[in-house]
């Protein structure tokens, strides 16, 4: 009888703990939501770099450091979702450069886009990050070899590199980044909405209800 009412009540308290922690989660996710309608005009900006068409209807916006290695994991994995609905989906890259010195590589990054080449730089700057990143700490100058045969003018690159206003856009997306509460990445918002938990398949899930909604 003891041994009964002790797995009871084992029980009774497991139930209860999930409990909380559904209501919790359901409830970060609901005030994530809030924070993201009240932040919505800091969800893109003029000079974010973008892929897709804009008249598509599922837009889903992407905080990305260029040294951290889940954003290099997570990259291939958007790029495909694009590549299935080329006319259906539409990414907004932010720069939160979190990591020690990445912001040197993150205005590298949008000085290359004056150039036309920023996805370009981007996928080589991601394909060669573990050699450009020691323990979490970007080394700038191991950056420089992976950049050949991409056509920059490096000239160009490293003067728009130094530009006030390369500056201004780097504060302006970690400025946004702080307003919607996105404190790691990559973070995603799709339609406005960010990820309830992190992950692939809740990205792929919450793609795919927005795509189902909007294109039914």
């Amino acid at each position: 009888m003891k041994k009964t009412l002790f797995v009871s009540a084992g029980l009774l308290l497991l139930l209860t703990f999930l409990g909380a922690a559904l209501y919790f989660k359901a409830e970060r996710a609901g005030e994530a939501e809030q924070l993201a309608e009240a932040n919505r005009a800091g969800l893109t900006r003029e000079h974010a770099p973008t892929l897709g068409p804009s008249s598509a209807k599922v837009r889903i916006v992407e905080f990305i450091d260029p040294a951290c290695g889940t954003c290099k994991r997570f990259y291939p994995f958007v790029k495909d979702m694009l590549i299935a609905h080329p006319e259906r989906i539409h990414l907004t890259l932010r720069y939160a450069p979190f990591h020690e010195n990445s912001e040197q590589v993150t205005a590298l990054l949008l000085a290359a886009a004056k150039q036309g080449l920023h996805w370009e730089t981007l996928e080589a700057v991601l394909n060669a990050q573990d050699d450009w990143v020691e323990n979490h700490v970007v080394q700038v100058d191991k950056v420089w070899r992976h950049l050949d045969g991409l056509g920059l003018d490096m000239d160009k690159l490293k003067a728009d590199m130094a530009d006030a206003a390369i500056a201004k856009q780097i504060d302006q997306d970690l400025a946004d980044a702080r307003s919607l509460g996105v404190s790691k990445t990559p973070e995603f918002f799709v339609n406005g909405k960010p990820l309830p938990s992190f992950g692939f398949e809740q990205l792929k899930t919450l793609v795919d209800e927005a795509l189902a909604q909007a294109y039914p």
